[in-house]
């Protein structure tokens, strides 16, 4: 099996629990902004975007630049100060640590986020759980609403990054939701699931996934793709 040069991964489930700090500064922006908590919010491996569109459309508000740009600094502020000071039982995964030191010793490997997270809340976060060393590219929510479309952008900046263009063959996508795994197919990628999110390791193999593990400093996880 061809080894993994581009390790792609998602944030929330898979790298970090943020303890509903995330969501709740959603819910506070939009009570900023339209009045009330909006309607139910399923984020597992939704995109900011599409996160938005959705609100916007439960308080029939168009969905614009202006309004996205407003919504989005709201939201940023809520969840920064939810972060550093909201109470929430955050915290790193298991394995998450541990399999981003060990990449970081392996020759040739580079690694980026492929998250649902707008630019600045996957910054937040991986600069709050003190991970942002490790990451110096991804591809966001705010690039597309549709998660399937981020691959092709996260190969653009690996590439970028890196200083040499990737292979859909070379790369690996990492996450804990359905919507991770799909991603990896729509780009072509593979795709590592970890039942640390809200989905078992069973539902995760049903949706295909190259590899199923539960934390991810399973020792089969670079045996079989380092």
């Amino acid at each position: 099996m061809l080894a993994a040069k581009l390790w792609l991964f998602d944030i929330d489930g898979t790298l970090v629990d943020t303890g509903g700090a995330g969501m709740r500064a959603l819910q506070a922006a939009a009570e900023e902004r339209f009045g009330g908590s909006g309607p139910e919010l399923d984020l597992a491996g939704s995109t900011d975007l599409g996160v938005l569109a959705g609100i916007l459309s439960h308080f029939d508000r168009t969905h614009g630049p202006e309004e996205e740009r407003a919504f989005f600094a709201c939201y940023l502020r809520h969840l920064e100060n939810n972060l550093a000071r909201g109470g929430y039982p955050g915290r790193v995964l298991p394995g998450a640590v541990e399999l981003l030191e060990s990449l970081s010793r392996l020759p040739g490997v580079t690694v980026g986020l492929l998250t649902g997270n707008m630019a600045g809340g996957a910054a937040a976060k991986m600069r709050h759980f003190g991970l942002d060393a490790h990451f110096g590219f991804g591809a966001y929510g705010c690039d597309h609403a549709d998660r399937n479309l981020l691959g092709p952008v996260a190969l653009r900046r690996a590439a970028v990054h890196a200083g040499r263009e990737f292979t859909a063959d070379e790369t690996l996508v990492i996450g804990d939701t359905p919507k991770d795994v799909a991603c990896a197919k729509a780009m072509g990628a593979r795709c590592l699931a970890v039942a640390t999110g809200h989905f078992t390791a069973d539902q995760l193999r049903a949706c295909g996934a190259d590899r199923v593990v539960e934390r991810l400093d399973d020792p089969v996880v670079l045996a079989t793709f380092a």
